[in-house]
């Protein structure tokens, strides 16, 4: 183990165990009013008229009338509302808020305001679609040349749903103005110079006018990357009108029903086989985005640069859409994108294969991409994949090629078992030029006359340790102990933008920039000196120029590696699946703390079997989540899979991030769906053939019961 892996006690550790951790709820109460949505009970409508009972003193009413700047709120292409416009176009959309002191009366309040309507007609389903928000095409090789040459031809359709990012602490934002007239904003949340950007907009206020911080954040997983930027617009113009201190944080039922989720999809794969390969695969993605369009241009570009897996195919077409729904708007969540392909790609070349007669490890390992091999962009993979020796890792720690093998024999009895596994990557890094381009990331170090050393950078620790694993670079590289370097919560007063915390590309991106400032720092250090030192970002000279209109280049300047095998037991009266055992084995490069890492492996990839399984949310024939609880959305437990079995990395380092690191966070979670699925559908038999997840009980119980293909 490398020297910088060896794990140490978390810097957050002792505040949060102690409960002394300072979290947006936990500020005195005292001069703070609460406040209150007031949401739209229809999909789509015409607002009318809101009629408000009369307002006790001290009680406020908030919506578009009060917003000072734009009634946008900053996220990519600036169509969201902070407050509703002349329509709401989802059931839960903020028309208002009502603000005061106390919060029993804050909610009697909204339940006597009447609000008139008049109905407009909603999309619900994401195969009613009119409007299109995104629409991208790319492909490579002669796609017609290869269907006519082929031997055979195949298609199906693969669908997936939503996924809730159920983040332990709700969504929650603060706002006051000071008394110098600048707006503090401050809650939970990943990146807080996108909340920044957004309330200038809102307030029409210049840099110098708005401060925002992090304050400690329970949890994020993509759900607080755009969705804070709502909330702190909304709250930083009730702070604005009332004049006073204005905090809403979300109950586990509103944030479950109305905050962004993962993009439900439907995608459609055409393959070309010839001579026992396939040749082509002609590609239709379609993400559902619901009312907004939040963050689905760059989610869409991610799950349409992997639709392919990792697998090297000549002749390839992508077609990918971001389509509008009037129902509750998706967003970012950990894989962004790339969970919804991956699945489809891993099940359609099991369901080749299968046809084929040929085992789908197999089949899989025969068409796998390899180091110097062109990706789907017609980029290059520039470093080694390590695959081929990871399927070893996970075959000797499951027995996996003797037990898919007996597993596919015909199965009598109440319990049956099968085992899949999938094996995927994760680009590291923002999509094509973004980091180069629009990101351009500063990081500072700042040293103090008694040699204690500050990071000075944008990113959020929102459970994945950047506030230890930042200090170790820095440290490390000062020669220094460990105590001696901190990094704090970062508030855009203090701190510059290093970019956000999004697309795993914290350490690698920023953990590069502040090792390099740290050196630069040790060669001109001054002892009793106050001493900056600053690194910006410069895009590495071997990435092949990427060309958004044509999808053409490096998409990404390395990747991260992995491969899952989940075994299942599924018993045939019930219809109920139960784990024996899940196993991952991943290549992040270097970790920067080996304990950190495993628990991101191990979170993630359970978030991943959720996804595959129990996690199963829709919207009613009005538009509405209906899973709106726990009792009712359910996500697995460490009880549920009692033998997950994470430690095998393997490290292949990436030469541009700090020690060879490379992207980890959103890794673990990608490949679940395609392990799990494969499992079940050994589990009922030869001829089954599934393609969609979750794949719940109550689907399982339908199979038995002949009511599904």
């Amino acid at each position: 183990m490398e020297k910088i892996s060896e794990s140490v006690i978390k810097k957050d550790h002792s505040a949060k165990i102690k409960g002394e951790a300072l979290y947006v709820g936990d500020y005195d109460n005292s001069d703070i009013l609460f406040g209150k949505m007031l949401r739209s009970k229809k999909a789509k409508a015409r607002l009318v008229n809101v009629k408000l009972p009369l307002l006790p003193h001290g009680y406020y009413y908030v919506d578009k009338t009060d917003i000072p700047g734009d009634n946008n709120v900053n996220i990519v292409m600036d169509d969201t509302p902070v407050y509703a416009r002349e329509t709401v176009e989802y059931i839960g959309e903020p028309i208002g808020m009502v603000c005061g002191p106390d919060s029993t009366e804050v909610e009697r309040i909204i339940s006597e305001i009447e609000v008139e309507y008049e109905d407009l007609a909603p999309v619900l389903k994401i195969e009613d679609f009119d409007t299109v928000f995104f629409d991208y095409e790319y492909g490579k090789g002669d796609i017609d040349k290869a269907f006519k040459e082929a031997d055979k031809i195949y298609e199906e359709v693969f669908e997936t749903g939503y996924q809730d990012q159920t983040y332990l602490e709700t969504q929650g934002m603060m706002a006051e103005v000071m008394d110098d007239g600048k707006v503090f904003v401050h809650g939970s949340m990943q990146c807080p110079y996108y909340v920044k950007g957004a309330i200038m907009r809102a307030l029409n206020l210049g840099t110098d006018k708005v401060r925002i911080a992090q304050d400690v954040t329970g949890g994020g997983f993509g759900g607080k990357e755009a969705f804070p930027s709502i909330l702190g617009c909304q709250v930083a113009v009730a702070a604005v009108k009332t004049g006073k201190k204005v905090r809403c944080i979300f109950e586990r039922r509103e944030d479950l029903e109305f905050t962004s989720k993962r993009h439900p999809s439907r995608n459609t794969y055409k393959v070309a086989v010839k001579d026992g390969k396939v040749t082509a695969m002609d590609i239709d993605v379609m993400f559902n985005s619901g009312a907004y369009t939040t963050l689905s241009a760059v989610v869409l570009q991610r799950g349409i640069i992997c639709a392919n897996g990792i697998y090297n195919i000549p002749n390839l077409h992508v077609r990918g859409r971001a389509v509008k729904t009037n129902t509750t708007p998706s967003g970012a969540y950990r894989g962004f994108g790339a969970p919804q392909t991956f699945f489809s790609v891993e099940m359609m070349m099991n369901h080749v294969a299968k046809d084929l007669g040929i085992d789908t490890l197999k089949f899989k390992e025969e068409h796998l991409v390899k180091q110097g091999d062109s990706t789907s962009t017609s980029g290059e993979y520039h470093f080694p994949v390590p695959i081929p020796a990871m399927i070893d890792r996970v075959d000797k720690a499951c027995d996996y090629r003797r037990k898919h093998s007996e597993y596919a024999k015909d199965q009598t009895g109440r319990y049956r078992k099968g085992i899949g596994m999938s094996m995927y990557f994760h680009g590291a890094g923002f999509t094509g030029s973004g980091e180069r381009d629009h990101i351009k990331a500063v990081a500072k170090l700042h040293k103090f006359s008694d040699g204690t050393v500050q990071i000075l950078a944008s990113n959020a620790d929102i459970g994945q340790g950047l506030r230890t694993t930042f200090p170790k670079i820095v440290a490390k590289e000062l020669n220094l102990p460990l105590e001696k370097v901190f990094y704090e919560y970062p508030d855009t007063d203090v701190v510059p933008d290093s970019g956000p915390t999004v697309a795993s590309r914290s350490l690698m991106t920023v953990g590069e920039l502040l090792r390099r400032a740290a050196i630069k720092l040790r060669k001109e250090w001054v002892d009793g000196e106050d001493q900056i030192v600053e690194e910006r970002f410069v895009e590495p000279d071997f990435m092949i120029p990427f060309y958004l209109d044509k999808f053409q280049g490096d998409a990404y300047p390395t990747y991260s590696w992995a491969v899952n095998a989940i075994e299942v037991e599924i018993d045939t009266y019930t219809g109920l699946s139960k784990i024996l055992g899940a196993y991952g084995c991943f290549d992040v490069g270097t970790p920067m703390d080996y304990n950190i890492v495993v628990g991101q492996m191990e979170g993630g990839f359970l978030q991943g079997i959720g996804y595959a399984s129990t996690e199963y949310m829709v919207s009613d024939d009005k538009g509405r989540i209906r899973n709106n609880s726990f009792s009712d959305y359910i996500i697995p437990t460490a009880v549920d899979v009692p033998n997950l079995y994470v430690d095998m990395f393997v490290d292949e380092k990436y030469p541009f991030g700090p020690y060879g690191a490379k992207g980890a966070g959103e890794l673990p979670l990608v490949g679940a769906p395609g392990a799990y699925v494969e499992a079940v559908e050994q589990a009922l038999g030869r001829n089954v053939r599934l393609n969609h997840a979750p794949f719940t009980a109550e689907d399982t119980m339908k199979v038995l019961m002949g009511e599904m293909e």
